[in-house]
C-alpha cells in the first residue's frame, strides 16, 4: 500500500511538474511572440522616423534650393536692370551730334556705346567678374560720358599696386551707378570743369573702392530736381544697389558694405566708399 501510495504521489508530482513545464513553455512562446511583435513595431517605428527625417531633409534642401534660385533670379534681374535714362540720354546725345552735323562725333559715340553694351551683355549673367574686366568696362563707360560732358569733368582711375586685378573678383556692375550719379547729379551742374576719381585700394584683406567727385553735392542736387526726377531717382537708384548688396551677402556669405557721405564745406561733392571681400565667393 505504501509503495502504491508512493507511486500515486510520484505520478501526481510528474503530472503537476509536466503541467507547469507546458505552462512555462506556453508562456515563453507568448513572451517570444510578444518580443517579436515589439521588435517588429520598433523596426517599423525606426524606419518611419528615418524616412520622415529623410523626407524632412529633402524638403528643407528643396526649400533652400528654391530660395537660392529665387535670390539668384532676383539678383540677375536687378543686375540686368539698365537705367532707362542711360539709354535715352545715349540716344539723345547721338541725336544732338547728328543735329549739329557732327557726323564724326556721332560715329565715335555709337562705336563706344556699342562696345560698352556688348561687354555689359557678355557679363550680364555673372555675379562676380575679374577686377581687370570691371575696370575696363568702367573706363569705357567714363569715356562715353566724357564725350557728352567733356567741358564738365575729367576723370582719374587709380589701382593699388598690391592688387592683382586678374586674381581679384568683385560684384559685376555695382560701381557704375555711383559713377553715373556723380556725373549726372553733381558734376554736370558745375560752372567749371570738375574731377571724378575712381580708386581701388587694398585694406585688411578687402578691396576698398572709392568714388569721389567735386560736384554740387547731394543737397543742392536734390533742390534743383523736379518731383518726377526725385521719385525716379529714389526708386531706381540706391534702392537697386542696396538690394543687390543684400542678396550678394546672403547668397555668397560676403560682407559687402556701402557708405555715401557728402563732403563738408568748403568742399563740395560726394564720397562713396564700397568695401568688398578680397576673395571669390562660392554659392551656399
Amino acid at each position: 500500500m505504501i509503495r502504491a501510495d508512493s507511486s500515486l504521489v510520484d505520478a501526481k508530482l510528474f503530472q503537476v511538474t509536466e503541467g507547469r513545464i507546458k505552462q512555462l513553455e506556453k508562456e515563453r512562446a507568448l513572451k517570444d511572440e510578444l518580443i517579436q511583435r515589439t521588435n517588429r513595431f520598433n523596426y517599423v517605428l525606426i524606419a518611419s522616423i528615418v524616412l520622415m527625417l529623410l523626407l524632412s531633409a529633402l524638403i528643407v534642401k528643396a526649400w533652400h534650393t528654391v530660395r537660392v534660385r529665387n535670390k539668384k533670379i532676383a539678383l540677375q534681374s536687378l543686375r540686368r536692370e539698365m537705367n532707362p535714362h542711360f539709354v535715352f540720354n545715349s540716344l539723345n546725345s547721338v541725336n544732338q551730334f547728328i543735329a549739329g552735323n557732327n557726323e564724326l562725333a556721332a560715329n565715335k559715340y555709337l562705336t563706344s556705346y556699342s562696345k560698352l553694351m556688348r561687354n555689359v551683355m557678355e557679363n550680364s549673367s555673372k555675379d562676380f567678374v575679374k577686377l581687370s574686366a570691371e575696370i575696363e568696362q568702367l573706363k569705357e563707360y567714363l569715356d562715353l560720358e566724357h564725350l557728352r560732358f567733356s567741358d564738365k569733368f575729367t576723370y582719374e582711375i587709380a589701382v593699388d599696386e598690391h592688387i592683382d586685378a586678374e586674381a581679384v573678383y568683385i560684384p559685376n556692375m555695382l560701381i557704375q551707378t555711383h559713377l553715373e550719379n556723380a556725373i549726372w547729379h553733381g558734376l554736370r551742374y558745375r560752372k567749371d570743369k570738375g574731377l571724378l576719381k575712381l580708386n581701388f585700394a587694398a585694406e585688411n584683406g578687402n578691396i576698398i573702392v572709392t568714388v569721389d567727385d567735386n560736384g554740387i553735392g547731394l543737397r543742392q542736387s536734390e533742390s534743383i530736381k523736379t518731383e518726377n526726377q526725385k521719385a525716379h531717382h529714389r526708386s531706381r537708384g540706391l534702392t537697386n544697389i542696396t538690394e543687390r548688396i543684400k542678396l550678394l551677402n546672403e547668397l555668397y556669405k560676403t560682407d559687402i558694405r556701402l557708405t555715401i557721405k557728402e563732403k563738408e564745406s568748403p568742399e563740395t561733392g560726394v564720397a562713396v566708399r564700397l568695401t568688398i571681400n578680397n576673395q571669390r565667393p562660392t554659392t551656399t
